[in-house]
Parts: C-alpha cells; sequence; structure tokens
C-alpha cells in the first residue's frame, strides 16, 4: 500500500471482540444490537464510512439502516453512514433525522435540490472521514453484506475494491442487453479500462478518495474516474437483487444522459468520427465525378435530374447536423466546467458541525 496522507490504524488490525450467542457464533442481530450500544464509534474516527446517496427512498431506509448497522457491527471497526438525501419530495428526510436521534453514526447531507445520483456520491466523498470509504445505492439490489468481504480485500492491500454483476435479478431483457452493450462499446472506445458490469457498488482507500477529490468535472462518471486514477484495484462477483421496495432512480432517459457523461468524458472518438467520415466522403465524391464524368462521355444518361443531386445534399446535410450535435455536447460540457459552479447546494449537514470545510477534514 501506498503511504497514507494521514496516521490511521493498520489495515492488517484485528477486528473488536463479538458478542457470542448460545451456538457459539455471532448472529446479524447480535451485531445490531451490540454495535448500536457500543460507543466506540462516536468517540473515535471513523475506519468506515459508507456513503448512500438517497432520492425518494423512505419505504427502504430503515431495511437499509437495519442491515447495513448488522454488517458493520460484524465487521467490528468505528464507521459512519453518510447519507446523501439528493431533494428528495417524500418523508425520506425525516425518516433519516429520525434514525439520526438514535444513531448520531448516521451522517446527513441535504442538498437544496437534486443535483444527481453522481453528484450526491462526490458530496459523499467530500465529507467522509474513514480509511475506507464504501459506496452502495440505497434501494437494496447491491447487498450491503459484500461489504465486509470488500473491507477484508481492502485490508489485503488493494486500494479500489469493486463489485461485479455476475447475474441481475428483475431487470429486463432490453435493460440486460443496453447494459452489456454500453459496457463494451465504452471499453473499447476509451484508453481507460472501465470493468465490464460493475456499477458504484465498491470501497476505495482514502488516499484514492483524496485523488478523487481533485477531479471536479460537472459531468461526472464516479465509476469510470475511480478506473482512471488507476491504484491496485480488484473486483469481486456477487448475485444483484430486485430493488427492495419503490421505482427505479434511473428510466431510460438517465440512462442515455449517464451514457453521453461516460463517453464525453473518457473518449474522444465520436469527434475523430467526424474526420474520418469527412475523408470517406470525399474520396468517395471524388470517386463519383470520375464514374459519372466516364458516363456522361459515353452517352449514359443515368445522372440526369434533380432527385440524385436532392438525394446526396440531403444526405450530406444530416451527417453535418449530427456531427455538429456531437462537437455540442463536448462544448456544454466545456462550457459547463468554464462557468466554474459549485457542483452541489448544501442545505444543511447533521454530524459535521465541526467542519468548515469539508474537503479539508481534520
Amino acid at each position: 500500500m501506498n503511504a497514507q496522507t494521514e496516521a490511521v490504524p493498520p489495515k492488517t488490525g484485528q477486528r473488536s471482540p463479538k458478542a457470542p450467542n448460545p451456538s457459539g457464533d455471532p448472529t446479524p442481530e447480535d451485531a445490531l444490537h451490540q454495535n448500536c450500544a457500543d460507543s466506540q464509534g462516536l468517540s473515535q474516527r471513523p475506519v468506515i464510512s459508507v456513503i448512500v446517496p438517497i432520492f425518494n427512498e423512505d419505504e427502504v431506509i430503515p431495511e437499509l439502516y437495519r442491515r447495513m448497522v448488522a454488517v458493520l457491527g460484524v465487521i467490528g471497526q468505528p464507521w459512519e453512514l453518510i447519507c446523501v438525501n439528493d431533494g428528495s419530495r417524500d418523508e425520506s428526510l425525516s425518516t433519516l433525522l429520525s434514525l439520526r436521534e438514535q444513531d448520531p453514526r448516521v451522517k446527513i447531507i441535504n442538498f437544496s435540490r437534486n443535483f444527481g445520483h453522481q453528484i450526491a456520491i462526490t458530496a459523499g466523498m467530500d465529507y467522509a472521514l474513514g480509511d475506507a470509504i464504501a459506496i452502495i445505492d440505497a434501494d437494496l439490489q447491491d447487498p450491503p453484506e459484500l461489504i465486509e468481504e470488500l473491507f477484508d480485500k481492502w485490508r489485503e492491500g488493494y486500494e479500489v475494491v469493486y463489485a461485479v454483476r455476475a447475474h441481475r435479478r428483475g431487470e429486463s431483457r432490453f435493460k440486460l442487453w443496453t447494459a452489456s452493450v454500453f459496457y463494451r462499446l465504452l471499453r473499447r472506445i476509451t484508453d481507460v479500462e472501465i470493468p465490464v458490469n460493475t456499477g458504484d457498488f465498491r470501497l476505495i482507500d482514502r488516499q484514492v478518495l483524496l485523488t478523487m477529490r481533485r477531479l471536479r468535472e460537472k459531468h461526472r462518471f464516479m465509476r469510470g474516474l475511480s478506473s482512471w486514477v488507476g491504484y491496485r484495484q480488484i473486483g469481486i462477483e456477487y448475485q444483484r437483487a430486485e430493488r427492495f421496495a419503490g421505482d427505479t432512480k434511473y428510466p431510460l432517459s438517465k440512462m442515455l444522459r449517464l451514457t453521453l457523461d461516460a463517453i464525453t468524458s473518457f473518449s474522444y472518438i465520436p469527434l475523430r468520427l467526424s474526420t474520418y467520415f469527412g475523408f470517406f466522403l470525399a474520396f468517395a465524391s471524388l470517386l463519383g465525378i470520375v464514374v459519372t464524368t466516364v458516363l456522361r462521355l459515353s452517352g449514359n444518361n443515368a445522372f440526369f435530374g434533380q432527385a440524385s443531386t436532392l438525394v446526396a445534399v440531403l444526405f450530406l446535410g444530416g451527417i453535418q447536423l449530427i456531427f455538429l450535435g456531437i462537437i455540442g455536447e463536448y462544448l456544454a460540457r466545456i462550457y459547463d466546467d468554464v462557468k466554474a459552479r459549485p457542483l452541489y447546494v448544501v442545505s444543511k449537514v447533521y454530524g459535521y458541525d465541526d467542519l468548515d470545510d469539508p474537503r479539508n477534514p481534520p
């Protein structure tokens, strides 16, 4: 492992002892009750930070908290649960505040409006204090219990441990097909090796976190950025479950937007296509001039009239508009970055009262 930027407990440290049950082995329920009663996480700097973006997840939050506390209790290290409320319109914030009253290790970042899933992850990373930072969605499709395996790999010396979806239950064939095409296309047209069938569910080392905090582009593809920064990485396969409750927060429109962000952030191929296609059309035009000249001289009247000319003009006009649109996508992202607006606006934070600047934690 590379040297840490601040003094932290070694990754090879022993886990804290757990309360046995009559069978001799601790259960998740034992860990839940013991960990809620244990005050070690309130007096020590957290070793584990878990970031959970929240958008209209009121039905899921109680079960998410129960399972999260259980697995973190089994790991036996001080922890914090960072819930980023991304402009929820249901009772998500009230539910989170109720949990925080019971357990101060639950910390809340409340956005002034909805800024998007990738920005919510960024905000959680800006505030995280742990040495190992886990990122997981709130819908429980990604099992919180896998965090223990991710943490074990981190203690072995890996700085990025990502979860690989070996099987995805409850998703349509269209969703599975488009996801497969997306990841394989992205891998072919970018110089960054982004693992196939991975989401944002992963655990990163604090050194990776500090590096990623320096990347402040507006249109973010976080799983791509975590691959771009490098470091020692490994994947762990798992079975992805169906959503626990509620509706998906990633409809087709958001998926298309995320695809555009991913491609424009990590590839210039769409821009180069205009050059390649331009050369191809120029060569085809020269060839067409030669063919037309020969046919005219031989007395063939196949190319007389306006129909063929109109078709050629409309075809070239359509191609030009497509590539102007592609150029516009890149220019729009440059424009957003040049404006230098903050990535998000926080209405209020709960649990970070002592931090003047969240990006420079003590």
